[in-house]
This record gives structure tokens, C-alpha cells and sequence, in this order.
């Protein structure tokens, strides 16, 4: 009785504990469904030579000749867990956990955007993206250390799945300039390392866009993933094997032909997401007055700024790969990422809650609570 009572007066608390079954229901029912494409990214190493999107295979493959379907929900599973560790520990550091900031903290945590729909996808790689620039949120930014760090982590990504270049580097980037240069101010000698890690991170994207492509013949490439294959009897999985091979031929001009060509029935999906992004209102109302807020206004042409280029990138990989939920879903993300690093910085007032008593709010916190995710590439 007395926790019944609790959750009336507070019902984002119960929204938090919603949200927790939620992430272990789509969890089940992920395992459920056979990861056809991130099993077979686990398969994909070095043994050919430099290799777009090889990067987590040629790992799994220094520990194991054979690699069975299970270590697609384990290593998802696991960076998922991380992923949620990191997160709690950033809002924990730039927000504080009190009632005050639990709608914040459901708007976010529990979004069909973030973490569900991480949960949905387990196994593909665009969670790498987040778990990195939430570790950037959360480590001491002052030392051009900082900046080398983001790079090489940067480089990471892209030998995991080039497109992150799009998808999260951008934000990385934002992260670095937010919470390094304007804090410390632009010096020669962070300059020079902003440059020469930029150069880097673009000669390595440059590498795996145009010569990771698979240089043997479609034939002795499913070979070799049929040989990494722990059971090579499973009919389904073998044949997709086949059926998605072409991922590591297919140039780019293909893919944008093959996106084009989907273009006009994957539109019909524009006023679904815009909805879902509608339903956050009360978050980008906060993150209005927070950069309105921001004491220079130097800072806050930046931030505009930053949130055009990362938007802009997103718009980018809409044009050229038709995973739009996916997309969609991470650029939400790419902005909850970039709010915590906005809100490290002088502001010149305080910047009102959002309230947990607004009723409009408190509906809009469990509708978005009750959505278990958004999906790949059309929505639900």
C-alpha cells in the first residue's frame, strides 16, 4: 500500500521501473529473432587483408576459429550494459539523481530512441558510437590528451563500420570542442592537435570507403565465412551468409542507387518519426532555455552550430543508407549526447526543470515509456 501510494505521487519513479521490464522484454523477444547480418559481421576478419567493418570479427577471431551465433547477443548484450552504466553515471555527474531531474532522466533513458531501441538493433554497431562519446562525457577533458583520445577512438569506430563517421563521430567532435576548447580557449598547440587528429580520423574513413572493399572473389569470401561458421549446417543462417555477402562489394554509388529506389515507400514512415520526435517536447524545451541560457553568446552560436553539423551529417546518411529508424533513433541520441555537454558550460541563469507535476508532460513520460522501440529501418 504504502509503495502504491509512492508511485501515485511520484509516478516517474514507477516510469523507471517500467521502463526496466520494457528493456527485458524487447531483450527477450531480440532473442528470439536469428541476427542474420551482425552474426555474419562477427565472421568478417583480416584473413583477406584491410577489410571495411572487420574490426569486431578480426577480435572474436583471436579467440575463436569457430564462432557460434550466442557471442552476437553476448558482445551486444554486453556493450548494451555498459552503454547503460555509462549513461546513468554521466546524468549522475551532470544532472544528480533527485526528484527534481527524474522526468529529465526518464525523457531520456527511457526514450523508444535510446536504450530499447539499442536493445532491438543488439548486435549492430551503432551503439559502439554512443558508449564512446558517453566515456568522453565522463573522463577529464583539459590535457590535449583529450583530443588524441577522441581521435583514436574516432578511428575505432570507423574500422568497426565506416559510417560512423556520420553517425557519432560528429558528436565526438562536438564533445571535444564543448568541453575542451571552450573551456581552455584555442592554443598552437591544441590547435595543431585538433588538425592533425581531423586528418587522421578522415585518411582512415577515406582507407575504409574505398579500399576495404573485398578483394577476392564473392565465392572464396563466403568460403571463408562458411569456415568461421560453428555450425555450417544451419540452412538459414548459410544462406543468408550468401544472400548478405555483398555488403563487402557493393560500392557506394550502389548504395545510394538501392537507397533512391527505396526512397519514396520509406518517406511514408517521415510522419511517424516526427511524431515520436514530437513527444520529447518537454526535453527540447529544456534544451532551448538551456542553451539560451549559456552566458556567451559566442557559446551559444557554437552549440547552434554543432547541432546543425551533426544534424546535417544525419540527413547525409538518410541520402545514402536506408536504415532510417536506425538513423533517426541515433540522432535523437547524438542530441541527448551533446545536452549533457551543454549543460558543463557557464550559464548566466538558472534554466527551469522540466516539471514532473505537469500533466500534459506526465502523459507525454509514459506514452514514451509504454513505446519499446523504433526499429531499423521502418518504424515499429
Amino acid at each position: 500500500m504504502n509503495l502504491m501510494l509512492r508511485w501515485r505521487e511520484n509516478p516517474w519513479a514507477l516510469m523507471v521501473a517500467v521502463n526496466a521490464a520494457v528493456f527485458f522484454g524487447v531483450f527477450l523477444y531480440k532473442i528470439t529473432l536469428p541476427p542474420y547480418v551482425p552474426y555474419i559481421h562477427l565472421l568478417v576478419d583480416y584473413h583477406f587483408g584491410f577489410t571495411k567493418r572487420a574490426l569486431i570479427g578480426a577480435v572474436v577471431s583471436l579467440f575463436a576459429d569457430k564462432v557460434p551465433v550466442w557471442p552476437v547477443f553476448a558482445i551486444g548484450g554486453a556493450i548494451w550494459l555498459i552503454t547503460l552504466g555509462l549513461f546513468v553515471q554521466s546524468f549522475r555527474r551532470t544532472f544528480g539523481f533527485n526528484r527534481e531531474h527524474l522526468p529529465l532522466f526518464v525523457l531520456m533513458a527511457g526514450s523508444p530512441f535510446f536504450l530499447k531501441n539499442f536493445m532491438y538493433t543488439l548486435g549492430h554497431f551503432d551503439i559502439y558510437g554512443c558508449a564512446i562519446a558517453l566515456g568522453l562525457l565522463l573522463v577529464p577533458a583539459r590535457s590535449v590528451a583529450f583530443i588524441f583520445v577522441a581521435a583514436l577512438a574516432s578511428m575505432l569506430l570507423i574500422l568497426i563500420h565506416h559510417i560512423q563517421l556520420l553517425m557519432y563521430v560528429p558528436t565526438i567532435a562536438v564533445i571535444v570542442v564543448l568541453r575542451h576548447y571552450l573551456v581552455l580557449g584555442v592554443t598552437r598547440r591544441n590547435a595543431a592537435a585538433g588538425v592533425a587528429s581531423a586528418l587522421a580520423v578522415g585518411v582512415l574513413f577515406l582507407a575504409a570507403q574505398f579500399l576495404g572493399t573485398m578483394k577476392v572473389s564473392p565465392a572464396e569470401f563466403v568460403a571463408h565465412l562458411q569456415s568461421r561458421m560453428a555450425d555450417p549446417s544451419q540452412t538459414d543462417m548459410l544462406r543468408n551468409v550468401h544472400a548478405f555477402a555483398y555488403i563487402w562489394y557493393q560500392p557506394l554509388s550502389q548504395e545510394v542507387r538501392d537507397t533512391w529506389n527505396r526512397m519514396a515507400s520509406n518517406l511514408l514512415g517521415v510522419p511517424v518519426f516526427a511524431l515520436l520526435i514530437w513527444l520529447h517536447v518537454p526535453l527540447w524545451r529544456y534544451f532551448a532555455d538551456l542553451i539560451g541560457a549559456l552566458a556567451s553568446a559566442l557559446h551559444r552560436r557554437i552549440v547552434i552550430a554543432a547541432l546543425v553539423l551533426v544534424s546535417a551529417g544525419y540527413l547525409v546518411m538518410f541520402a545514402m543508407v536506408f536504415d532510417y529508424s536506425r538513423w533517426i533513433s541515433n540522432w535523437a541520441v547524438c542530441m541527448f549526447l551533446i545536452l549533457h555537454a551543454v549543460k558543463t558550460l557557464p550559464t548566466a541563469q538558472d534554466v527551469p526543470l522540466i516539471s514532473g507535476d505537469d500533466r500534459k508532460t506526465t502523459v507525454l513520460g509514459w506514452i514514451l515509456t509504454l513505446i519499446p522501440r523504433v526499429g531499423i529501418v521502418r518504424p515499429f
